[in-house]
């Protein structure tokens, strides 16, 4: 997998490389491929993501991606309310090891939405293989005044 991917390859498929600021931004670069209002968001497995002892993706870096990749899916969906989303609880399923070098990504998918909660999952994947499960539910705060 580690050979068919590359930022390049990934940008001149529609992808877009994201900026990201604070915490995204020691997990990232993140891509994004967005069609309609389908988001894809994906990293690719760096040194510094690893259990260098064994040369496979932390835990953690994969749950940020979850946490982050299942967020996502609220902009194309909700627009602007994505700001004013946190994350209340994820459950993530580890089903297999990525490695430094593959290109893992997650489309999310809404499940259910209201005022106050949004429900949502989807598949970590290398390729077609799935490395984790992940699903979660955000919550909408007030707006700050």
């Amino acid at each position: 997998m580690t050979d068919l991917v590359t930022p390049e390859r990934l940008l001149s498929a529609g992808w877009v490389k994201r900026e990201s600021q604070g915490f995204n931004e020691s997990v990232g670069p993140f891509y994004e491929y967005l069609q309609g209002d389908q988001i894809t968001l994906g990293i690719f497995v760096e040194e510094r993501h690893t259990n260098l002892h064994i040369g496979t993706l932390h835990g953690g870096a994969l749950m940020s991606l979850a946490d982050v990749g299942l967020g996502a899916g609220i902009r194309p969906v909700h627009g602007d309310l994505c700001y004013r989303c946190v994350t209340a609880s994820l459950n993530v399923q580890f089903l297999a090891v990525a490695r430094v070098g593959d290109f893992i990504s997650v489309t999310p998918e809404i499940l259910r939405s209201s005022k106050q909660m949004l429900f949502i999952r989807g598949l970590l994947k290398v390729g077609d293989k799935a490395v984790a499960s992940a699903e979660g539910i955000w919550k909408v705060m007030e707006n700050r005044s």
